[in-house]
């Protein structure tokens, strides 16, 4: 069997090779029209995503092939290296088929302002350090920031799959239990779609998030870099701060400090102060939509809904909206505070147990107090669902839990009143179960079973 794996390896290696070689002669004997010859593009596709698509995928093949030959997978891994690898196979099948993405767009209006030293468009909703990178790709064209962004998500997915497996590790799941929870929440998941499909940077902010939980006290700069390039990429991460603040980490708080400072520093001394100054314009702007959007499930476009039907007046709206924030703030910092004093997720003897416990509340509030609200955004909210999997044992939690879960991640996005909305009820039923749990100090059955069950499995 060995034998048979390397000599397929070996044959792969060989058609790469031949492809390669192929190419490089037609491009060289009759340039780019020559490889047009061998290139169809289908009406429905996008070329540049078609080649990519095929390409990784062949890539994936061979890593596949190279892992079995040199006895790369075993009892140990063999869960994870399968998770990973259907996951990635998955997603580059499924945005294969896409010929139309969306948000890059709005990163390529925003380089190329910057590039041309114009302010930063009003749909531009983000601090200018993404933009002030993006600008330098700009010069390769529509096609090709897309060919690199879509490239950079496929890679931020890998690493989303790794890093929530390592980070539900963290939280006492088995290896194999967490690799199983990870790929069926990543199989069927709207809001993890929609960031893919449109090119969103909500992946890239997670990845780094995560990354940020994980290097917590092992290295407390590298760590810091990635909350504070978090913050600067989406803003909306610095609620997730006041997690690593209360671990009293002073070596942490000031590299945090640092960092954020000098990674602030990039755009000004590139481009100014200018584009600072567009943001928060930019986010003013936000302030005064009067409308309502279905996709913007925020507090903000609910209540604007009912303003022509019950002649309420924008400001008496933006009131009723920031007084509800503040509830929900308010809540969360209560849920939270029990959550950590009874430690709710992770016993006091784990590393990092304030930080552990304190987060996942505040996944909620980061999400849901932003002034939009877009049903890509529900991929913020993961752990806050993902980690009441250890904690919630009666009937009832479980049907509140699952239909929240349903609300968030499997319906699809849609366009009607109030139905789309579910994405706002979800993750405040998914807060009011953490404050239910905060007490309970021991891990639920169905926890407990199932990490032993995939312990056991003799695979």
């Amino acid at each position: 069997m060995k034998h048979s794996l390397q000599t397929a390896f070996k044959l792969w290696i060989g058609i790469t090779l031949l492809v390669i070689a192929s190419v490089i002669a037609i491009y060289l004997r009759n340039g780019t029209e020559g490889l047009n010859l061998f290139i169809q593009q289908w009406p429905l596709s996008n070329l540049v995503v078609t080649l990519e698509a095929t390409v990784y995928t062949w890539f994936c093949a061979g890593a596949i092939l190279y892992m079995l030959a040199n006895d790369k997978v075993n009892a140990g891994n063999v869960f994870f290296v399968a998770g990973f690898f259907i996951v990635i196979l998955l997603y580059l099948n499924i945005l294969r088929e896409r010929f139309r993405y969306g948000d890059y767009q709005y990163y390529l209006e925003a380089a190329t302002a910057l590039m041309n030293n114009q302010p930063l468009p009003d749909t531009y909703l983000y601090l200018p350090l993404w933009a002030t990178i993006l600008q330098y790709i700009v010069p390769l064209g529509d096609q090709g920031m897309l060919a690199i962004l879509w490239t950079v998500n496929i890679i931020m997915l890998g690493l989303f799959y790794i890093l929530l497996v390592r980070v539900l590790e963290r939280y006492g799941y088995s290896n194999r239990f967490a690799v199983t929870v990870t790929v069926l929440f990543m199989l069927v998941n709207t809001p993890l779609h929609r960031s893919l499909g449109y090119v969103q940077v909500n992946l890239i902010t997670l990845v780094l998030v995560m990354a940020g939980m994980l290097l917590f006290r092992k290295n407390d700069f590298a760590s810091a870099l990635m909350l504070a390039l978090a913050v600067h990429l989406k803003t909306s991460p610095a609620a997730l701060v006041l997690a690593f603040l209360l671990e009293r980490n002073w070596k942490w708080i000031a590299w945090f400090a640092l960092t954020f400072i000098v990674i602030a520093l990039i755009p000004v001394a590139l481009e100014g102060v200018g584009p600072y100054f567009d943001y928060l314009t930019n986010i003013g702007i936000l302030t005064r939509i009067t409308d309502t959007n279905f996709h913007d499930t925020s507090f903000d476009s609910f209540f604007r809904f009912f303003n022509p039907f019950l002649g309420i007046g924008i400001e008496t709206t933006r009131l009723i909206t920031m007084a509800i924030k503040g509830l929900l703030g308010i809540a969360t910092l209560y849920v939270m505070a029990q959550n950590v004093r009874g430690h709710a997720f992770v016993d006091e003897k784990a590393a990092s147990p304030i930080l552990l416990n304190a987060i996942p509340s505040l996944f909620i509030v980061m999400t849901l107090t932003s002034p939009i609200v877009w049903d890509h955004h529900g991929i913020f909210t993961t752990l806050s669902f993902l980690l009441l999997l250890k904690c919630i044992s009666s009937p009832a939690a479980w049907t509140w839990f699952g239909f929240a879960y349903f609300l968030e991640f499997i319906l699809p996005s849609f366009d009607f009143f109030p139905w789309s909305f579910g994405r706002l009820i979800a993750p405040i039923i998914v807060l009011v179960l953490m404050g239910l749990v905060s007490s309970k100090r021991e891990e639920s059955h169905f926890f407990g079973a199932a990490n032993a069950w995939f312990e056991r499995l003799p695979i």
